[in-house]
């Protein structure tokens, strides 16, 4: 096999390596093998998320293809959090945290042992995004291969999936279901591998990773019980090997145009707010910005074509069917960069001729959106001068325009039990702080006040501001990621209970009715409150 100086040379090659050709004896190598290729095989496996316990039976599709094609391939495992199983406690801290970690143990595991390239194997929100970390700041051959959607649950002939289940509470709290109609739907909505059945976050990530050129085309939306995503993962083993001969590296793929194409298409999707965090993290791997304002601004020219759960009607399936990922960069070719490459070896431009829409109804004509803006939208304003980030395609028309007074908190904790508590009136802003990546720290998702709010019939007219940040899975008004945040001394920390906030999405506003001169001597004033945290904590590093 021609494929040139290989890294694993320097761990395989030559009398001066006999021992570290030893110790791979002792896992299984040997004769030719030390002359091909080395692959690692980067597998997010679990037992406890969802979207990862199916992840064995990809792995082992990934290095058949990979043998097949004449490299050897080593699995190795990486940690992966399930949000939905974190949410609401202080577990959630530690979320946003872990994506740094998974992309620094994949560099210490691959640069250490000199792998001549990557297969990477994630499903869920923060997993994805540190695989695509560490896929750009390692710049070896890679291909991703996301796990697929979970199939939505069926309760009583609808589609549901975990979001109905944490909305559930707010029904069964407002008297509209019963304690035994809670639990059936719990049973029901979830009903095996994947990740979780509308576009949220993890499924938003995985179509972008499909949109910046690093998996197969139509990977994003196969799901994880389809046998085409074993197909895929096959093929995709069999690729890297291809890749490795043409010397196509991550960085040649991975450039500020292709960046620019996902957050179109993350906009045309109607994706989860978190990737503009997520997004901003990879590009920062190769020394790309990619500033909140660029969002807001490709929003504005984008249209929403596509009305996925949690703010429209449809689940992943019914996205899957209506072509997918591919569907979406044939709408949107006009409006693409078309010269870009993919993990496939062609350019965006040779691949979209080939690609169909096959349900108008569910991936509409960009002429006809769903809405005439994208999914996101950037405000700013004295409460949040460098930025706020809200999903605009979620909110009722009514809730675009809202003034009302503030009831704060200081933690998720105290806001959810306010609206147990019926302490929530219409009209009121609710504000949350002291939850962003350092006063939380970690910038917990706040999917359970969302949610309790939108079950309780309160998201057309509640609002919800925080320096947090919210689930994919969030609809309604909730606007989050304000900068600066509260334990920076952000606006946001001189809030007090009855202020007038003011919001206007159409404007791109946020503001407090208040005297700056005033806002200023509060924020003197202000004192953070203690968290209680241990020093040797990974969280204690991010303080």
């Amino acid at each position: 096999m021609d494929v040139g100086t290989l890294r694993s040379e320097t761990v395989l090659k030559g009398l001066d390596r006999a021992p570290n050709r030893a110790l791979l004896h002792a896992v299984g190598l040997s004769g030719d093998d030390f002359e091909k290729p080395l692959v690692a095989v980067v597998n997010s496996w679990n037992e406890i998320v969802p979207g990862h316990i199916h992840l064995r039976q990809i792995a082992e599709a990934v290095k058949s293809g990979i043998r097949t094609a004449g490299a050897v391939p080593l699995e190795f495992n990486t940690i992966g959090i399930c949000d939905g199983i974190a949410m609401g406690h202080v577990g959630m801290k530690y979320s946003l945290p872990s994506r740094e970690l998974i992309a620094d143990s994949i560099e210490l595991m691959v640069e250490a042992h000199r792998f001549d390239a990557m297969v990477l194997i994630p499903t869920c929100d923060k997993i994805v995004p540190g695989h695509l970390m560490a896929v750009a700041r390692i710049d070896i051959p890679s291909i991703v291969v996301t796990g697929g959607p979970m199939l939505p649950g069926d309760y009583r002939g609808q589609s549901v999936d975990v979001i109905t289940v944490f909305e559930a509470m707010g029904w069964y709290r407002a008297g509209k279901i019963d304690e035994k109609e809670l639990a059936y739907i719990e049973s029901v909505a979830c009903p095996g591998p994947g990740s979780c059945a509308g576009l949220f976050t993890a499924n938003t990530m995985a179509c972008l990773t499909e949109a910046l050129g690093m998996s197969l085309p139509g990977c994003a939306s196969t799901h994880a019980v389809d046998s085409g995503k074993v197909k895929i993962a096959r093929e995709s083993g069999k690729r890297i090997v291809e890749i490795i001969k043409e010397g196509l590296i991550p960085s040649k793929i991975i450039t500020r145009e292709t960046f620019e194409n996902a957050i179109m298409v993350d906009m045309a999707i109607g994706g989860s707010t978190n990737t503009t965090l997520h997004l901003a993290a990879i590009a920062s791997e190769i020394d790309i910005k990619l500033p909140l304002d660029l969002f807001d601004e490709i929003s504005r020219k984008t249209p929403h074509i596509c009305d996925l759960r949690p703010g429209g009607p449809y689940t992943m399936l019914d996205f899957h069917k209506a072509g997918g990922m591919p569907a979406i960069l044939k709408r949107l070719e006009k409006m693409l960069n078309l010269d870009v490459l993919s993990c496939t070896g062609k350019t965006l431009k040779e691949l979209v001729k080939n690609y169909k829409v096959a349900d108008e109804d569910i991936i509409k004509p960009v002429e006809n959106p769903v809405h005439k803006e994208g999914g996101i939208a950037v405000l700013k304003g004295n409460i949040a001068p460098e930025g706020a980030v809200v999903k605009q395609i979620a909110i009722a028309p009514e809730m675009k325009e809202h003034e009302g007074p503030a009831k704060v908190y200081n933690s998720e904790e105290e806001a959810v039990k306010a609206i147990k508590n019926d302490e929530i009136e219409r009209g009121d802003v609710i504000v949350i702080r002291y939850e962003g990546l350092k006063g939380g720290p970690g910038m917990r998702e706040m999917l359970a006040p969302t949610a309790l709010i939108t079950g309780m019939g309160l998201s057309e007219s509640v609002a919800l501001i925080t320096d947090g940040r919210f689930s994919g899975g969030t609809r309604g008004p909730c606007i989050g990621h304000i900068l600066p945040e509260a334990a920076e001394k952000g606006p946001l920390a001189a809030i007090e209970n009855g202020d007038i906030i003011k919001i206007s999405i159409p404007e791109r506003k946020i503001e407090i009715k208040l005297a700056e001169t005033e806002l200023k001597e509060r924020l003197t004033k202000i004192k953070a409150p203690k968290r209680s945290l241990k020093k040797t904590s990974y969280l204690s590093r991010i303080t």
